[in-house]
């Protein structure tokens, strides 16, 4: 895929929509300091050309699902094939091709026990030419892919202008109140409910998460004033977010690999932070077994790939091992709404 050179007006929208992928282009404009038109021109170029998008993503534990990270193990001449299946499907996200073509990784979210035995027993592809399956619970992720810092540009006066603003919960807070994203994980009787209209919008947001209110009631059966009350709510409510997917090997970044870590557990936490602390991580998060960290990296080449695996990850104490893949293929980021 062809590179894309990006100049500061381009950089500073980047790192706008990275702060907040929803935020109007005239307050963009404000802070980079030129005309919103030119603002909607560059986001229009760059989506056009598959650099990027904003995507409407579901935090699913607010909702009481658990996520969970899959690889899968092909030979050679079935690994596209069954990728390009998972990406299709609406519950599975952040769908890659790694290790010269013979291994498959993914995420999904599921709701009930059932549903991840489902998961686990039926769903996932089951034919000779998988030669192994690993799923790995979440159990906690210091830094997601909206953190990940590489092209922000923006000062600490701009970045401030475009957060949106904070949610001030109601106090007391009554029996059935929707907890903000930043608190715990409220008890089921606590959790939001999403309806079909609800289900609705978040499909198109999962496409488009600048999508306008008008195609969310299209899609809805609501009227916009509605539309934008109920987005405003789930937003509000740490259910949905926004989030910048970006084409990073169009931008420089050509080296993207996953790791996955052994680590002594009772310093498990802190390799985690120490990790995620790291400019080239974009994904970091504890999980369930035999690995029990797993880490997303870029790099701007193969060069650059083996400096920070023998210089920056080598330098972690407590890593009792390391298993690299390279990413050869992107077939899906965010975006993948949850399953029925």
């Amino acid at each position: 895929m062809d590179s894309v050179m990006l100049d500061e007006v381009d950089r500073g929208l980047v790192h706008a929509l990275r702060i907040d992928g929803r935020v109007p282009f005239v307050r963009i404009a404000e802070v980079l300091g030129v005309s919103e038109n030119t603002v909607a021109r560059r986001y229009r170029k760059l989506r056009s050309t598959g650099t990027l998008r904003v995507a409407g993503t579901v935090n699913g534990a607010s909702l009481g699902y658990t996520p969970w990270t899959i690889r899968l193990r092909c030979t050679p001449d079935a690994a596209a094939g069954i990728a390009d299946a998972l990406a299709a499907r609406p519950d599975v996200s952040y769908v890659y091709l790694l290790s010269g073509g013979t291994e498959i990784s993914c995420n999904t979210q599921t709701g009930t026990p059932g549903e991840r035995d489902a998961l686990l027993l039926e769903r996932l592809p089951r034919t000779r030419r998988v030669l192994g399956v690993s799923a790995h619970m979440l159990l906690g992720s210091p830094k997601l892919p909206k953190d990940w810092t590489g092209l922000d540009v923006l000062t600490p006066a701009q970045v401030t202008a475009l957060h949106p603003p904070p949610v001030q919960p109601a106090a007391p807070e009554p029996a059935g109140a929707v907890r903000p994203s930043n608190r715990p994980v409220p008890d089921a009787a606590d959790r939001v409910a999403l309806d079909a209209a609800d289900r609705a919008m978040l499909d198109v947001l999962a496409l488009d998460g600048r999508a306008s209110y008008a195609e969310l009631a299209a899609a809805t059966g609501w009227s916009e004033a509605t539309a934008r009350r109920r987005a405003s709510q789930l937003r509000d409510a740490g259910v949905l977010s926004y989030q910048l997917d970006l084409a990073y090997e169009r931008v420089g970044f050509r080296a993207e690999a996953r790791l996955w870590m052994s680590v002594r557990p009772s310093r498990l936490k802190d390799v985690a932070e120490a990790l995620a602390a790291h400019p080239e991580s974009s994904f970091v998060a504890m999980t369930t077994g035999p690995t029990n960290l797993v880490a997303a990296v870029l790099c701007r080449d193969a060069a650059d790939l083996a400096r920070y695996l023998t210089e920056r990850v080598a330098s972690l104490e407590d890593v009792h091992e390391v298993e690299s893949a390279p990413v050869i293929r992107t077939l899906k980021r965010a975006g993948a709404p949850l399953p029925l």
